[in-house]
């Protein structure tokens, strides 16, 4: 997600971020850098040096502190960026399950039904374009079972 602009909001206690998804915001309490009332933010810019997909700010002590904009995404629960998450999780868990595997890659392509290629595209941790159910697909050829646990958003996740 590039951002277009970027600025405090002092009032709400949170950087207010502009992009092409709207205008989302990101309170201080969810930052490494905390700007304060002691310590106000001095400086504030989206960062070209990360393309554009960041922001970088600036505290009156010259403390400095980035966000990328896949914190604001998540803090947002962007739905967009959750799937790519979830497709990220079950990707890297594909990857896992198959090193152990007593199946080769040629059974496994002709247990999915497809070619080698496809297979490595759904390996591919940074191929966004497939689908979870291709995914579910594979875990399940390589005998996994995968639960979906749905929680109100008010409970906590228990500590790791």
């Amino acid at each position: 997600m590039k951002m277009r602009s970027v600025k405090c909001n002092n009032r709400k206690k949170a950087f207010q971020v502009k992009c092409s998804k709207g205008s989302l915001l990101l309170p201080y309490s969810k930052v490494d850098v905390r700007p304060s009332n002691s310590d106000p933010v001095a400086r504030i810019s989206v960062d070209r040096e990360l393309g554009g997909e960041g922001f970088t700010y600036v505290l009156a002590s010259g403390k400095e502190g980035t966000v990328h904009s896949e914190q604001v995404l998540e803090y947002n629960q962007d739905p967009s960026f959750l799937r790519d998450a979830l497709l990220y999780k079950l990707t890297m868990e594909a990857q896992k399950r198959i090193e152990k595997s007593p199946l080769s890659k040629r059974e496994i392509v002709r247990r999915l039904r497809t070619s080698a290629t496809q297979l490595y595209r759904l390996l591919d941790q940074t191929n966004y374009r497939k689908s979870v159910d291709q995914l579910l697909s594979l875990l399940h050829v390589l005998e996994c079972d995968v639960d979906l646990h749905v929680r109100s958003k008010s409970s906590s996740r228990p500590a790791a």
